[in-house]
C-alpha cells in the first residue's frame, strides 16, 4: 500500500505531506492483519494510540500518526450525483472542484424508479472517487457525504434537487441502490464510505440552525426516520450526518437517536459526523450550551464521532474535548468509542491492509471514461419524464426545428455537482437529428439608462458603472427571469454576468456561482415607469449584511449599494433592444416544429440556505411558452428544473411537455434520444406537482404532514401531476391481480406498437383505523421492460407486517385489523386494478390514562410546540399561546379523581372533556420550578368522569408538560 501510494504521487508530481517514518511502522501489529476480525483490529489500534492521538482523530481532518504508519484522513467528499468537490487539507480547507462525470441531479436519479440503474451510477461514482483518491489521497477522501435522503415534503425547500422523493419507501430504495453502488460489492471492504444526509426532519433553509422542526411521533417514525432506517437496514451506508436544525426543541447535533436507534438500524459499526460548523452553533446561534466543552461532550455522548468545524484547525475541538474530560463530562471510554467508530471505516476502506484492499488499484483512467459517459447518457434519458403528449412526440428525424429559450444552448450545474468535462446542450442534441435548426435565446436584451446622468450601465474589464452615452454592446444586458422575481444580467460585450463581488459591481463570472450567488437582481418597476435595481445576492439575507440592498450611483459613476429602499435608489429607464419573447416566437413560426427549453438555474431562486416562495416559472419564460405556442402549434416544451414547477397553462395548451433535471454533460443527447423516440420515456415523478403554491401550507416549517395533509399521502388537493406520473410512447394493460400468501401478482401487457418500460406501482389504502391514515401509500414498485405485444407477471411481496404504522398510544408499531385496498397502476392517481385484503391484526385499545402517559403521545393538537425534556433526551409539550391544547382520544375513564403531572416551568394545565373548551374537570397549578429543565410532580383533584371520552389538556404558556396520569 505504502509503495503504491508513493509511486502514484511521484507520477502525478504532487506535493503531499507524507508521513515521516511511516515505512518503519511495524507490519506485524495485529491491526495490520486483514485476517483478523474487524473489532479485533480496531481495538488493537485504539489501544496503541496515545490520548492526544486519539482525540486528534475526532476532527474532520484526522492527522497523520507517523510512528504507526497512519496517514492523513479527511472525512467528507461531496459525491451527490458524481464526484463534486472536496476541501484541501494543505490549503486551509480551500474548496477544490472535481471535473468528472456528472449524472442527473438526485431528484432526477430517483425519477428513473430504477434501483438497478442507480446502483450502477453509484458504482461509477465510487470508481471515480477512487480514481481521484489515487491521484491525491490527501485531498480526495473516501468518506462520501452522500446521499441526501430527507423526504421532499415541500418543493419550496431550497435543497429540493438534493433529495429523491416525497415518499419514504422510494427514497429509501434509491438511497440503498446508490449507497450500495458507492460501497461496492465486497462484503468486508468498502470502495467508498457513504454518509446519509441529514438526520433528520430537515426541509427548510431560512434560519435553519435556529428553527425547530415540530414533528409528532407518527410523522417522525413513519416519515422522517424511515428512509434512514431503510438504507441502514440494507447496509447501504456507513453512518449519518446530523442536520443543522433543531428537532422538537433539541439541536439535531445532539440528538440521542444518533447513539440509539440509528445505530440499532445497522449491524455494522457506524461513523456519524456533524455538519459544517454545527458544533459551534451549539454555543453560538443556538445558545444551547454555555461552553464548547459542554457542547463537545454532549456531541460525543449523543453519538457523533467527527467534528466538522474550524476548517482544518483541530485545536479548538481537541482543547474543548480535553476540558470536557477534565470536568468529568465524558470519560476516556466515550472518546475510545468514537475513535473506534472513525477508524472502523478506514479499516473497511482497506487503508491498513498490506495491499490496500480490493479497490486500491482503481486508477484515474475511470474518470469521465467512455463507459461512464454512456452511463450518464442512459441515466439522463431514463430520468426524463414525459408529462404530456397529444401525439406530437416522438418527433421524426429530419425536418426543420426551432430550438429556443434560455436553456436551449446552456447547461447548468449545482452546488453539489462537479464541473462538466464537456457539454452537449439540447440544441446540440437536436442538431444531430434535424435537417435544419434555428435558435433564439428567448431572453430580453435591455439597456439601463441612468435618469440622472443619461448614461448607460456599462460592463467590461473594470467596475460596472454608468459610462456609455449610447447602448453599445458593453452597455447591453441579456436578462433572464428565473422566478421569484429574480433575474440575471449577462453583459453582451464580454458575455459575463453582472455581479456584486463584494463591491464594486463587475461583469466577470460566466455563471451564477459562489456560496452567496452575487449575480442576482430584481428589476423593480416604479410608479413613474422607471426602474430600480434591487440586489438579491443571498448574503443580503444574512443578519450581518446591513440594510442597503438597492443600487445607487457613486461619485465615481460606479454602481454601488447605497440605499435600503427604492426611494433612495438610482432610477433607470429600461430600453428593450430585443424583445426575446417576440424574437423567439418569430423564429419558431418559420419552423415545422418548435422546442422551447425553459426552467431553472440551480444557483438562483433557491439553493442551500435559501428557500423559494413559490414554484412558478419565471414570468418571462412563461410568456415565452405562450408566444411560441401561439406562433407554432407543433410546440414541445422541455423543462429543465430542480423542483416541481407550476406550468398550468402549458399543460392545457402545449401538445408535448418533457421534464428533466439538470442532468449533466449528456443532457442534450438524452433529451434528443427521448424526443426522437430512440428511448421510450419511462421516468416517473417522485413528487406531487401542485397547481399553485396555495395548495401548500402557508408555513414551510409545517412538518406535520398528517395534520396539515401534505404530500400525495395525505393531500386531497387535485395536483397538476400526481406522484408517480409519467407517460410512454406505448400503452400497457393490467390484468386481474392475485393477492395470496404474502404476495401480490399482476400481469402487465404492452398493448402498443413499440417496446417500452412500465413502472408498476403498488399502493395500499387502509379502510378503517383508529387514526387518520394515508389516502394511498406506496408499498412497492418494479420497472419492467416489455416488447410490443408481450406480457409479464409482476410480483410484489406484501406481508401483514409491511402494513404496520406507528401507534402513538402505546409507542410501538402496530398492524390494525382492517380491510386494505390493494391498488395497482402506473401512478398514484392512475389506478388500473384494485383488490381487497382482509388483515387480522390488532384493535388499538382505549387509552388507559391511569398509566403514566407521555404528553407527546397526543392524538391531536393545536398550537403547542414539542420541546426538549432535557438537553440529553426526551420530548415534552409546551404551549405557544393561551388556548393551545393537546387531545387524548378514546380514553377509558374509570372515575379517577386525581390528576398527576410531571412538568417544568410555571403555569397551569386545564383538564377538559370533549373539546378544548368542554367540561372542566380540574386545573393543575405548577409553581415556578426555577428552570425549564427542573421538573416537579403536581397533583390536583378532578371531578369524576367515566366512560370512553376524549380528554383535552390545555397548558398555559411557560409550562413544559412531560407526563401525566388520571387515577
Amino acid at each position: 500500500m505504502r509503495q503504491r501510494g508513493l509511486a502514484v504521487l511521484a507520477a502525478a508530481l504532487l506535493v503531499v505531506p507524507l508521513t515521516p517514518g511511516a515505512a518503519q511502522a511495524d507490519p506485524a501489529h495485529p491491526f495490520r492483519d486483514p485476517s483478523l476480525p474487524l473489532e479485533t483490529r480496531v481495538d488493537d489500534l485504539v489501544g496503541r494510540l496515545t490520548f492526544d492521538e486519539k482525540i486528534s482523530l475526532l476532527h474532520q481532518y484526522q492527522p497523520a500518526i507517523p510512528r504507526l504508519g497512519i496517514e492523513v484522513f479527511k472525512a467528507g467528499t461531496e459525491a451527490l450525483h458524481g464526484v463534486a468537490w472536496s476541501n484541501d487539507y494543505r490549503n486551509n480547507g480551500a474548496k477544490v472542484d472535481a471535473t468528472a462525470t456528472v449524472f442527473p441531479q438526485a431528484v432526477g436519479l430517483a425519477s428513473t424508479w430504477d434501483p438497478e440503474l442507480i446502483n450502477r451510477v453509484g458504482s461509477a461514482v465510487g470508481d471515480e472517487l477512487r480514481g481521484f483518491h489515487r491521484r491525491d489521497p490527501v485531498l480526495w477522501g473516501l468518506n462520501t457525504w452522500a446521499p441526501v435522503i430527507n423526504p421532499l415534503r415541500d418543493p419550496r425547500w431550497g435543497r429540493n434537487e438534493e433529495g429523491y422523493s416525497e415518499d419514504p419507501l422510494l427514497t429509501g430504495a434509491i438511497a440503498t441502490a446508490y449507497g450500495r453502488g458507492l460501497q461496492g460489492d465486497d462484503p468486508d471492504h468498502l470502495k467508498t464510505a457513504p454518509t446519509l444526509k441529514h438526520y433528520a426532519a430537515y426541509n427548510n433553509e431560512t434560519k435553519r440552525d435556529v428553527t425547530s422542526s415540530n414533528v409528532p411521533q407518527r410523522v417522525l417514525n413513519e416519515y422522517e426516520r424511515k428512509p434512514f432506517e431503510i438504507a441502514l437496514n440494507n447496509d447501504a451506508a456507513t453512518g449519518v450526518m446530523a442536520s443543522y436544525n433543531l428537532i422538537n426543541g433539541r439541536p439535531a447535533t445532539v440528538d440521542p437517536d444518533l447513539a440509539g436507534i440509528v445505530r440499532d438500524w445497522s449491524d455494522r459499526r457506524l461513523f456519524n459526523v456533524s455538519d459544517a460548523w454545527a458544533p459551534t452553533n451549539l454555543t453560538g446561534s443556538q445558545q444551547y450550551f454555555a461552553t464548547q466543552a459542554e457542547a463537545n461532550a454532549a456531541i460525543l455522548k449523543a453519538g457523533l464521532d467527527s467534528f466538522t468545524v474550524n476548517d482544518t484547525n483541530a485545536e479548538p475541538t481537541t482543547t474543548a474535548v480535553k476540558q470536557a474530560l477534565a470536568q468529568g463530562l465524558i470519560t476516556e471510554a466515550d472518546i475510545d468509542e468514537s475513535v473506534g467508530n472513525a477508524l472502523s471505516i478506514r479499516f473497511r476502506l482497506g487503508e491498513f491492509d498490506p495491499d490496500g484492499g480490493p479497490h486500491a488499484d482503481i486508477s484515474p483512467s475511470v474518470i469521465d471514461s467512455p463507459a461512464h459517459r454512456a452511463l450518464a447518457r442512459e441515466t439522463a434519458a431514463e430520468a426524463s419524464v414525459l408529462l404530456k403528449n397529444t401525439g406530437l412526440l416522438p418527433l421524426q428525424a429530419g425536418g426543420d426545428v426551432a430550438v429556443v429559450g434560455p436553456l436551449a444552448d446552456k447547461l447548468y450545474t449545482d452546488w453539489y455537482g462537479g464541473q462538466l468535462p464537456y457539454e452537449v446542450t439540447v440544441l446540440d442534441g437536436i442538431r444531430e437529428r434535424a435537417s435544419s435548426v434555428t435558435t433564439a435565446f428567448g431572453a430580453d436584451r435591455i439597456a439601463l439608462k441612468d435618469v440622472a446622468t443619461g448614461r448607460y450601465v456599462t460592463g467590461g474589464s473594470g467596475p460596472a458603472g454608468v459610462v456609455e452615452t449610447t447602448p453599445t454592446p458593453a452597455a447591453q444586458f441579456d436578462s433572464v427571469d428565473w422566478g421569484d422575481g429574480v433575474s440575471t444580467l449577462r453583459n453582451v460585450g464580454n458575455g459575463k454576468l453582472l455581479g456584486y463581488n463584494w463591491g464594486p459591481f463587475v461583469t466577470v463570472e460566466n455563471n451564477p456561482t459562489g456560496w452567496f450567488v452575487q449575480q442576482q437582481f430584481k428589476l423593480e418597476e416604479q410608479s413613474d415607469g422607471t426602474y430600480v435595481l434591487h440586489y438579491a445576492g443571498y448574503e443580503t439575507q444574512e443578519s450581518w449584511f446591513g440594510a442597503n440592498t438597492y443600487v445607487t450611483i457613486g461619485a465615481d459613476g460606479n454602481l454601488a449599494l447605497g440605499s435600503p429602499d427604492a426611494a433612495g435608489a438610482a432610477r433607470f429607464t429600461k430600453e428593450v433592444l430585443v424583445d426575446g419573447v417576440a424574437s423567439a416566437a418569430a423564429t419558431a413560426k418559420k419552423a415545422r416544429t418548435a422546442v422551447v427549453v425553459v426552467g431553472t438555474d440551480p444557483f438562483v431562486a433557491g439553493r442551500e440556505v435559501h428557500d423559494r416562495t413559490s414554484t412558478d416559472l419565471g414570468a418571462r419564460q412563461e410568456a415565452l411558452i405562450r408566444a411560441v405556442r401561439a406562433a407554432n402549434p407543433n410546440t414541445v416544451v422541455v423543462l429543465q428544473s430542480s423542483y416541481p414547477q407550476t406550468i398550468n397553462w402549458a399543460q392545457r395548451h402545449v401538445p408535448g411537455i418533457l421534464w428533466t433535471t439538470h442532468a449533466g454533460a449528456e443532457t442534450g443527447h438524452a433529451v434528443a434520444d427521448v424526443l426522437y423516440g430512440d428511448v421510450n420515456p419511462s421516468g416517473r415523478l417522485t413528487q406531487t406537482w401542485y397547481r399553485s403554491t396555495a395548495q401548500l401550507p402557508d408555513d414551510l416549517l409545517e412538518y406535520d404532514i398528517i395534520g396539515s395533509e401534505q404530500t400525495y399521502l395525505y393531500s386531497d388537493a387535485k395536483p397538476l401531476y400526481a406522484f408517480g406520473h409519467g407517460l410512454s410512447y406505448t400503452s400497457f394493460r393490467y390484468g386481474v391481480p392475485r393477492v395470496r400468501d404474502g404476495k401480490v401478482s399482476v400481469t402487465v401487457t404492452n398493448t402498443g406498437k413499440r417496446a417500452g418500460d412500465e413502472v408498476v406501482q403498488l399502493y395500499t389504502h387502509q379502510r378503517s383505523s383508529r387514526d387518520a391514515t394515508a389516502n394511498k401509500q406506496l408499498r412497492g414498485f418494479q420497472k419492467v421492460h416489455l416488447a410490443a405485444g408481450h406480457t409479464k407477471t409482476v410480483t410484489f411481496g406484501l406481508r401483514p407486517a409491511d402494513l404496520a404504522r406507528w401507534d402513538q398510544t402505546r409507542q410501538r408499531w402496530v398492524v390494525e385489523t382492517s380491510v386494505y385496498d390493494i391498488l395497482l397502476g402506473p401512478s398514484s392517481q392512475d389506478i388500473r386494478r384494485r383488490e381487497a385484503l382482509a388483515v387480522r391484526g390488532e384493535t388499538i385499545p382505549a387509552r388507559d390514562l391511569a398509566k403514566e402517559t407521555r404528553a407527546e403521545t397526543f392524538d391531536a393538537y393545536a398550537g403547542v410546540r414539542l420541546l426538549d425534556e432535557s438537553k440529553a433526551r426526551g420530548t415534552v409539550v409546551g404551549a405557544s399561546k393561551a388556548g393551545d391544547w393537546i387531545a387524548f382520544r378514546d380514553a377509558a375513564l374509570r372515575g379517577g379523581t386525581t390528576f398527576t403531572a410531571r412538568a417544568a416551568g410555571a403555569g397551569t394545565v386545564q383538564i377538559r372533556l370533549g373539546s378544548p373548551t368542554g367540561r372542566l374537570l380540574g386545573t393543575a397549578t405548577v409553581a415556578d420550578t426555577g428552570g425549564i429543565y427542573n421538573y416537579t410532580t403536581v397533583t390536583t383533584s378532578l371531578a369524576r368522569a367515566t366512560g370512553r371520552q376524549d380528554v383535552y389538556l390545555v397548558p398555559s404558556p411557560g409550562l413544559r408538560l412531560a407526563a401525566f396520569h388520571i387515577r
